[in-house]
């Protein structure tokens, strides 16, 4: 088997090595490096797949030996192993590859491509290497399919089933094709093909993370794409709680890239909004909440307004509390309510109206408890088991700010795929962070500006930032309301995020000139006031 080795350089670097048959790859850097310097023979220079799983390897060593605690240290090392694993394995098979080729799209890069054929690691099924993405792939188990399925690193595989007859994407052919009209959506979600693997399951974070963060991104910022692509062969709990850290904002102390990783990632799905990425997103995050609809308020003529809502006005259905707030600035125009995480939204509406602005909180902290830790319960503070979730996946709050960004992602997908020229973005609370995704995403696109504005009420997003890309999203203004009456924010926003402030109870810190902060202070007293207390800016 190839041999993988980790070697500290100087103060603050590390590289990887792989080698195997007279062949090396070195990829090297540090901790803050988004990507590695790569450095070998070109034969597995060329090999993504093979660079991603180094470079994991290296990241997920160097803070395994630099961490002091030991729960942290025992979760890189795994997560080291396993990338290890898969890097001398992807090595192996490319020191075996035949002249047998296989043309077909692969489940691991969503891209057609022509497989190699491996002529070791036979087994029940051949072995191919992708040609794009240098993922492990053998054909789809389905006879009639001509697709690829994702191999994973196994030492011994079975027959797997590829994407499609997997229902992580509603077809290939559709993945980089538009949908018309908003009212088109639907259509374009539907499956092309049964779902016919009884153990494939689109289980929570994993494979919208993945998909959201996107075959691209393992370009753009490979040791995130290592943890969550399907290429790395790695499945289960360690890819989902990485995924929600990575999306919620993880720090690279807990395993994520930080502010360094969360734009790349960013920038990688921004640019592939329209096409392959984000139908993987799409696909992936449809199947993984079942709450996602897209529900229309009325016709009209102009750009369209979309409206989302976040915890508090969850339960509403229809107009909800929005009609007076929209009649009032867009009494013409077509309306949709965007409907999302219906489950996260929930628990953490039952967190906000439990604590928010108290100090105590303890009957739903004993709730909380069975979904975060059960040491939380006898915690003094109603935000105390929060802040001390041993898994970011059990974590309400960073669930809840996964599940925004990846609706945002997903909603920015849609809207790059209709022939609409323009739209407008309402959003409240949480719904105020899945438009504030969205906006982000669509301001990476290059043309004309897909948003004619945006409007912002109680954002639960953070105050600083680089805003670049918000500002960039839209021909008109970002409009962002905030009150420093919003205790929900003052409390419950900064305490699940180590002390920040959100942009709905301070303002944005920000001079880009189309971002607006419109302070209500005087007549808003609280998170839910702004359906009635606010009018939208001209």
């Amino acid at each position: 088997m190839a041999d993988v080795a980790y070697q500290p350089r100087g103060r603050d670097g590390f590289e990887c090595t792989v080698e195997k048959g007279g062949l090396s790859i070195t990829v090297s850097g540090t901790l803050e490096d988004v990507t590695p310097a790569v450095h070998g023979d070109s034969e597995l220079t060329s090999n993504a797949a093979l660079v991603t799983n180094a470079w994991a390897y290296a990241k997920h060593e160097a803070f395994r030996r630099r961490l002091r605690s030991e729960e942290r240290r025992k979760s890189h090392q795994e997560q080291a192993g396993a990338h290890q694993w898969a890097a001398a394995v992807i090595a192996d098979m490319v020191t075996e590859l035949g002249g047998e080729t296989r043309l077909g799209w692969c489940s691991a890069c969503f891209t057609q491509a022509e497989h190699r054929a491996v002529k070791a690691f036979r087994g029940p099924a051949r072995t191919y290497l992708c040609g794009s993405c240098g993922a492990p792939t053998i054909a789809c188990a389905t006879p009639s399919c001509k697709h690829m399925s994702n191999r994973g690193t196994s030492a011994l595989t079975k027959p797997r089933y590829c994407a499609e007859h997997r229902h992580e994407v509603a077809g290939f052919d559709k993945m980089a094709s538009a949908v018309g009209s908003v009212d088109d959506w639907a259509d374009w979600l539907t499956y092309e093909s049964m779902n016919l693997s009884r153990t494939s399951k689109v289980v929570g974070a994993m494979v919208v993370s993945a998909a959201v963060v996107g075959p691209a991104a393992w370009l753009a910022a490979p040791a995130i794409g290592g943890a969550l692509g399907g290429m790395t062969g790695l499945y289960g709990a360690a890819a989902t709680s990485h995924g929600l850290a990575m999306l919620g904002g993880g720090s690279v102390a807990a395993g994520g890239l930080g502010m360094a990783g969360g734009t790349a990632v960013v920038s990688a799905v921004g640019a592939g909004l329209g096409g392959t990425i984000g139908a993987t997103a799409t696909s992936a995050y449809v199947g993984a909440d079942s709450s996602f609809r897209v529900e229309k308020l009325r016709d009209g003529v102009g750009a369209p307004v979309l409206l989302a809502s976040g915890f508090l006005t969850d339960k509403d259905d229809g107009w909800g509390t929005w009609r007076r707030l929209i009649d009032d600035r867009y009494p013409d125009r077509p309306v949709y309510r965007i409907h999302w995480g219906a489950k996260e939204l929930k628990v953490f509406g039952s967190l906000a109206a439990a604590g928010a602005g108290k100090a105590a909180g303890m009957a739903f902290a004993k709730k909380a408890a069975s979904v975060a830790t059960k040491k939380a319960a006898g915690r003094a503070s109603w935000f105390g088991w929060l802040l001390l979730a041993k898994d970011v996946a059990a974590n309400p709050w960073s669930v809840a700010k996964a599940r925004a960004g990846m609706t945002g992602a997903v909603l920015a997908d849609l809207i790059s795929r209709t022939d609409e020229p323009a739209f407008v973005l309402v959003g409240h609370s949480l719904g105020a962070r899945v438009m504030t995704t969205a906006a982000q995403l669509l301001g990476t696109r290059s043309g004309t500006p897909k948003l004619e504005d945006v409007h912002l009420l109680g954002a639960a997003v953070g105050a600083k930032g680089d805003w670049r890309t918000l500002n960039d999203s839209v021909s008109g203004t970002v409009w962002n309301y905030w009150s420093a009456n919003d205790m929900v924010l003052k409390y419950l926003y900064a305490a699940g995020s180590a002390g920040e402030q959100a942009a709905g109870q301070a303002g944005f810190q920000t001079k880009f000139p189309r971002i607006k902060n419109r302070s209500v202070t005087r007549s808003v007293p609280g998170h839910s006031a702004y359906f009635t207390k606010t009018q939208l800016g001209a």
